[in-house]
């Protein structure tokens, strides 16, 4: 078996700057790159390509380039992919070096910030000693090129969020629409029993007592309503993780939603019911038994 991979030359601090998540095995360690050791670490798509399923890679060889490298450890790639679409194979920084005959030659450097520290004047002050090292003009934007992850992520960041408001907003909006739906229909229903509720206020029946029984009525459909609402929303992340959420190509894998958020929606509603019940409650009160037992 064999493939078309990016070769990068590392050392172990990559592996404090992305963390790499080890299936098996282990990363670059110092002694690998004292000693310009032949071993390299491999994507877990590279591994896919060139392994049998649940076959164990560690101690086994792999050929790069006619050069036979010991395999010490296979990693999970993360959601911010930052090799190449086929994988990455990385090697110590020394034996690439060595095999390649790169001399000093360095093509990228990866540099992180401690917590607290603005990553885009990080970026500049480190293209400002390079010119500088290298007597670059300051003004020539060119000399050297970047990649700011932290600038990308912060696009993504402002992405999700605008989306999670829109949800939250529409979400809300048709829970509020929903509960003025069953207002509504409880006012005709009050409507319609007219009648009904003069007999039962001729008969000795309390105003409170009209109003209870509106109010539960309303409470009731809106908890029915939201109940099936939630079924309903979970049927659909079900589907959406049986169609989307799936393979190694998955776009959205285990959607779901938070047991709290689900409490606050049904809570909110139950309250917003309560308080909709009212007015058809207010109504039907309001109705005197005689007016109300002419009322064909």
């Amino acid at each position: 078996k064999s493939g078309t991979f990016g070769i990068y030359g590392d050392y172990p601090e990559l592996d404090k700057i992305q963390k790499k998540d080890m299936v098996w095995g282990r990363f670059i360690n110092n002694n690998d790159i004292l000693e310009n050791k032949k071993v390299c670490v491999i994507e877990e798509e590279i591994y896919k390509q060139l392994f049998d399923k649940e076959e164990y890679p560690i101690g086994q060889y792999i050929k790069i380039n006619s050069i036979n490298y010991k395999l010490v450890g296979m990693y999970k790639e993360g959601a911010l992919r930052t090799g190449g679409p086929q994988g990455s194979i990385h090697i110590p920084f020394t034996t690439f070096q060595q095999v390649y005959n790169r001399g000093n030659s360095i093509g990228w450097l990866t540099i992180t910030g401690k917590p607290g520290f603005d990553i885009s004047q990080i970026e500049t002050d480190v293209k400002l000693l390079l010119k500088n090292l290298h007597q670059v003009n300051p003004e020539d934007n060119r000399a050297f090129g970047s990649f700011n992850l932290g600038k990308e992520i912060a696009k993504v960041t402002g992405f999700l969020t605008g989306m999670q408001f829109l949800t939250w907003f529409v979400g809300i909006a048709t829970l509020i629409a929903g509960v003025f739906a069953i207002g509504n229909i409880l006012l005709i229903t009050v409507k319609e029993r007219t009648k009904e509720i003069g007999i039962r206020r001729a008969l000795g029946a309390k105003p409170w007592e009209i109003k209870r029984q509106i109010i539960l009525e309303s409470v009731f459909l809106t908890g029915v309503a939201g109940a099936l609402g939630i079924i309903a929303g979970g049927l659909v992340l079900m589907i959406i993780d049986a169609t989307m959420g799936k393979g190694d190509n998955a776009t959205l894998s285990n959607p779901t939603v938070n047991v709290e958020v689900i409490l606050i929606a049904f809570a909110t509603l139950m309250i917003l019911g309560t308080l909709i019940g009212l007015i058809p409650a207010q109504r039907a009160v309001s109705i005197k038994p005689i007016e109300a037992l002419r009322e064909e």
